[in-house]
């Protein structure tokens, strides 16, 4: 059963979410991917502060449409690859007071130090569900920097209903990602030690025999 997330969450909240945890989220949180965080860097945002502190940002380039009121509706909303955004996660977490990053593929190691240190959480959202994803945002409330950056790169500010996604490094400094890449390097590794099986070093053999 999905743990139910309610944003915006504390700290201690979020410090009790583990590696492994289904979740489904509901509240208000923002969208940013690579010129985002460019910007966000360069000096204090005040507006992406209100959007996204104690709340979620979510690496996502959404495809959109106009409402007939003249607002927003999200088409697909697929996560982006997350690990482009490492070289400037940590300082946003710090520097913003983010509960949680959401994207696919995972991220590195200063962003794992950033989330235990500071009391935050990636999630993985599933890729090839962008439709699926943006049925589950219920409200647009508008895009910070719309005008600079483009519907891609825009700081879009949704609200999302169970939103499904699952805690793949925690504030205790595990990470899933890191782990499965351990364990295919040791079985790597292993084969290579073993060298080919039987099976395979005799077709080798007849091969070359053959010419």
């Amino acid at each position: 059963m999905p743990k139910k997330i309610e944003l915006p969450i504390t700290e201690s909240a979020i410090r009790e979410l583990r590696i492994g945890d289904e979740v489904e989220i509901s509240g208000p949180m923002v969208l940013g991917r690579d010129a985002a965080h460019k910007h966000l860097i360069k000096g204090f945002d005040e507006e992406f502060d209100r959007l996204a502190r104690d709340r979620f940002l979510y690496h996502c380039g959404p495809v959109v449409r106009r409402t007939t009121d003249g607002g927003w509706q999200f088409v697909a909303a697929g996560p982006t690859t997350s690990i482009r955004e490492e070289p400037y996660e940590a300082q946003v977490i710090e520097q913003y007071g983010l509960r949680g990053v959401i994207g696919k593929g995972g991220m590195g190691a200063r962003t794992l130090a950033a989330l235990q240190k500071h009391g935050c959480v990636y999630l993985h959202a599933i890729g090839g569900l962008a439709v699926v994803l943006a049925e589950k945002v219920v409200a647009v409330h508008g895009a910070h920097m719309l005008d600079e950056l483009g519907v891609p790169e825009a700081m879009w500010s949704i609200e999302v209903k169970d939103f499904p996604s699952v805690v793949t490094m925690d504030s205790h400094g595990a990470s899933l990602h890191q782990t499965m890449f351990d364990q295919s390097h040791d079985a790597a590794r292993q084969l290579m030690e073993r060298g080919p099986s039987k099976p395979a070093a005799a077709a080798g053999r007849k091969r070359r025999a053959n010419g």
